[in-house]
């Protein structure tokens, strides 16, 4: 059996997720690895056959993705070679974590594929959503990558092909310990805002990694240095509490660790979004942006001893299998309409 796993690279989630996932599909059969997308800080320790520039989405330093940049580094040419040059009729499986040169080639050769992503979860009818609507970021979001058949992981299991987090095992085998400091990982907001920010709670270590600035440097209480997964680790697993963005990876290993958790989602990013809906139904703490009509609700967190406690348990081959005996070698007819992707079945 030939399987194709397909990996969005903007963001660390996707590439922690493919570090679990792969060497679970590769006991199954033949793999090979598509990464798009060039945002990510984490190296893949296995080989990579496909490597493209996809659709990628840029963060900018104030709070969301940097659209112009994204804009600016976007060529529909060259996304249109990609996909139309992947051989994807080869293979007996697609699985595409949010991926969507994958996606797209399986639209177009008109061959089932399956997504298995944070993104698919939130758009599940079950899942919650936020107050104010999005359509334009609820249409990317359906569209960016298409997949015909879904398997989510969301904060919490919603039904049968909605499970909880993945969780790698670098995380799970983690000691973990209250050493009074915060780490803090914000890559959509420059380190001095951040400092600007922080620098209120005069009484707090804060920890910070900087997905901007490749040299550490303290002032008074704040401690900021470039991202590094070990040491990021390490601070998380030794903290009082995590704050960061609402993205999926973060958050979830956060909240596996037993720690705080303060979310602020990133504008533009629905996903984010959606993601931070799911997480205050959950008592998280969420707040909208790093600003200081917030810091009140911060300084609440920050006197909370508390946390959200969670079971995530690693079920990871068990969805592998489920999704191999559901869609390995499987075709489609004829009569195959392109809006049978996105649904849940």
């Amino acid at each position: 059996m030939k399987i194709l796993y397909a990996i969005q690279g903007t963001g660390n989630g996707h590439i922690t997720r493919a570090m679990e996932t792969v060497p679970i599909l590769e006991r199954k059969g033949e793999v090979d690895v598509l990464v798009s997308g060039i945002s990510s800080d984490l190296e893949l320790p296995f080989p990579v056959k496909y490597k493209y520039n996809g659709l990628s989405f840029i963060f900018g330093k104030s709070g969301g993705v940097d659209m112009w940049h994204t804009y600016l580094k976007m060529n529909s040419l060259r996304l249109l070679r990609e996909i139309k040059t992947l051989p994807i009729g080869q293979y007996d499986l697609v699985i595409s974590d949010f991926e969507p040169v994958s996606a797209w080639a399986a639209v177009l050769a008109k061959k089932p594929s399956v997504g298995l992503s944070n993104q698919v979860a939130t758009l599940h009818p079950l899942a919650p959503k936020p107050k104010s609507s999005d359509f334009i970021g609820r249409m990317v979001l359906e569209h960016y990558a298409p997949t015909m058949f879904n398997y989510g992981y969301h904060f919490k299991a919603l039904d049968k092909n909605i499970y909880t987090p993945l969780i790698r095992k670098q995380v799970r085998e983690l000691s973990t310990s209250n050493n009074n400091h915060y780490t803090v990982y914000l890559p959509s907001y420059d380190d001095e805002k951040i400092v600007k920010n922080l620098k209120r709670f005069k009484n707090v270590e804060w920890q910070v990694f900087s997905k901007h600035n490749k040299k550490k440097f303290t002032q008074k209480n704040i401690f900021v240095q470039p991202l590094n997964n070990e040491l990021f680790l390490k601070s998380m697993a030794s903290s009082a509490g995590v704050l960061c963005n609402a993205g999926f990876g973060t958050a979830s290993e956060a909240l596996y660790l037993d720690k705080k958790l303060l979310v602020i989602p990133m504008k533009t990013q629905y996903e984010q979004h959606c993601n931070a809906a799911m997480l205050k139904s959950l008592s998280v703490t969420v707040v909208k942006k790093l600003k200081k009509k917030h810091a009140e609700k911060i300084e609440t967190w920050l006197d909370e001893k508390r946390s959200v406690k969670v079971n995530y348990p690693d079920i990871t081959e068990q969805i592998i299998d489920t999704i191999i005996e559901n869609h390995a070698g499987k075709t489609i007819d004829a009569n195959f309409e392109q809006s049978h992707y996105n649904i849940f079945q």
